[in-house]
């Protein structure tokens, strides 16, 4: 029961980190969305990052700050194994599904939902 109630904290802390940025920023949604994805690839690349998921679980591994630390771990992955070119093929190997699904269930709904406009 601990950590259900911690992944809520620390996902609502990071929601709530983002709300506080468009309302307070006035940033617009892209703009925060980049901003907590760059923030998740700083913590991940100082090492950071993978601690708060051992500490909160799914509430820091589900929101998009993750994917910025997915990124940076999988650059970092391939670049010890390959060089530079693996910071490249790093990120993509390491994201792969996570972008499919977004593609393929952004193309399904587009396909079910009729457009506003």
């Amino acid at each position: 029961m601990e950590k259900f109630i911690l992944a809520f904290i620390v996902g609502g802390a990071i929601c709530v980190i983002g709300q506080l940025l468009m309302d307070g920023l006035k940033l617009t949604p892209a703009h925060t969305m980049v901003t907590l994805v760059v923030s998740g690839a700083v913590l991940g690349g100082f090492g950071l990052y993978d601690d708060l998921v051992k500490f909160a679980g799914a509430g820091a591994s589900v929101p998009i700050s993750s994917f910025g630390n997915q990124l940076v771990k999988g650059a970092l992955q391939e670049a010890e194994k390959t060089g530079i070119i693996g910071v490249l093929t790093g990120i993509f190997k390491i994201t792969s599904s996570g972008i499919s699904a977004a593609i393929i269930f952004g193309f399904l709904s587009a396909l079910l939902c009729k457009p506003k406009g």
